[in-house]
């Protein structure tokens, strides 16, 4: 039977951390949260729990991931955010994965919440995210601070990625206003990350790719069909797309001039 290390990054996540650590108590062997010096209670609820904690000074998402993966005692990691929670299909799925562990990675599907309402469809499910897998065979990448798991590229070897029932519950937005300051936020953080890779905003990018992308997720994928939380939702996506490439070009006309 493989170990499973559980690594977690916080900051300030005294409502969710409880919330998530009891739901991976029973398929972990070792849990370790990396925290960005939290001012609220987030260190002694994990204290409570008898949690490895970890002190790190947060200096982007991928870091801060690639940095907390180090710390785990184990190969095999199944890698969260404080505001996410493994259904109970997803438990049982890892449970029995840990029993025959095949793959170098494992795909499963993120069901995120707004308020009290799961978003299905407006391109927000099923969400596929790679989160279980070996260690060794990769490490975090992407663009902050939308990373994603990266397996090393060698010409001879065929990566083993599958799938696994269940959902990762993602709490990440108490409230539609809260989503539209993370939107605000991650723009931003998308545009100077962008701008650091040496990507340009076109003007047509700015006024033709919000548009393409309400179209996909509001009638492509079935927004439509939740009524006034679908149109919300898909015109927030499609503001997104707009925002990162406007502060894109601000950036690029400030750094130009």
């Amino acid at each position: 039977m493989e170990k499973i290390s559980v690594v977690i990054i916080t900051f300030n996540e005294e409502q969710n951390i409880a919330r998530c650590l009891n739901s991976v108590k029973n398929i972990a062997d070792e849990i370790v949260v990396v925290d960005s010096f939290s001012t609220d209670n987030t260190e002694s609820i994990c204290a409570e729990l008898g949690i490895k904690f970890i002190k790190h000074k947060f200096e982007g998402y991928i870091l801060q991931k690639n940095y907390a993966l180090a710390q785990a005692s184990n190969d095999i990691v199944l890698s969260l955010d404080a505001d996410e929670e493994l259904s109970e299909e997803l438990q049982n799925s890892i449970l029995k994965t840990k029993n025959n562990f095949v793959g170098d990675g494992y795909y499963m599907n993120r069901l995120t919440k707004i308020g009290k309402k799961w978003i299905k469809h407006s391109g927000w499910y099923p969400d596929t995210k790679l989160r279980l897998f070996n260690r060794k065979k990769g490490k975090w990448g992407g663009l902050d601070p939308h990373d994603e798991f990266r397996f090393f590229q060698k010409s001879d070897q065929k990566k083993s990625v599958l799938k696994l029932k269940g959902d990762l519950l993602h709490h990440s937005f108490n409230s539609f206003d809260d989503l539209e300051k993370q939107t605000l936020n991650f723009a931003k953080l998308s545009a100077k990350a962008y701008y650091d890779n040496g990507r340009k905003a076109h003007l047509l990018k700015i006024l033709l790719n919000p548009l393409l992308r309400f179209t996909r997720d509001y009638f492509f994928n079935k927004g439509i069909i939740n009524g006034k939380m679908g149109l919300k939702v898909s015109f927030n996506n499609a503001k997104a797309t707009y925002l990162k490439y406007k502060f894109l070009r601000n950036i690029r006309n400030i750094s130009d001039s």
